[in-house]
């Protein structure tokens, strides 16, 4: 089974930046499409931004479009998101997948899509 894990979440005000970290914790599974995904209490978990796997394509929600920016460096397995500009109500636990789809080009925007995922971190964005 593969797991992956996420790092980069915390406590921060209102404007600042964070970036995350995606990668699997066994080195010999290679990431296709990547999607993060977030989660806030009571919520249904919600479409963020997605990757594909040769990282040509990205696809945003239209809450973060503009303030977030999805990338991954393939050389190291790693997907990353870029937070800037964060409100109160990005506050949630922020998880990362990925799928075993072979296309080259896709940028899943739905959780069933997805077959591989992390534990998830927090970030909270204090107003």
């Amino acid at each position: 089974q593969v797991q992956l894990v996420e790092s980069g979440g915390g406590l921060v005000q209102a404007g600042a930046s964070l970036r995350l970290s995606c990668t699997p914790s066994g080195r010999d599974y290679i990431m296709r499409a990547v999607g993060w995904f977030r989660q806030a209490p009571g919520k249904e978990r919600d479409f963020v931004a997605a990757i594909s796997w040769t990282g040509t394509n990205a696809d945003y929600s239209d809450s973060v479009e503009g303030r977030f920016t999805i990338s991954r460096d393939n050389n190291k397995n790693t997907a990353y998101l870029q937070m800037d500009s964060l409100k109160a109500e990005d506050t949630a636990v922020y998880y990362c997948a990925t799928d075993r789809n072979n296309n080259w080009y896709a940028t899943p925007s739905t959780p069933k899509e997805y077959d591989y995922w992390g534990q998830g971190t927090q970030v909270t964005v204090s107003s």
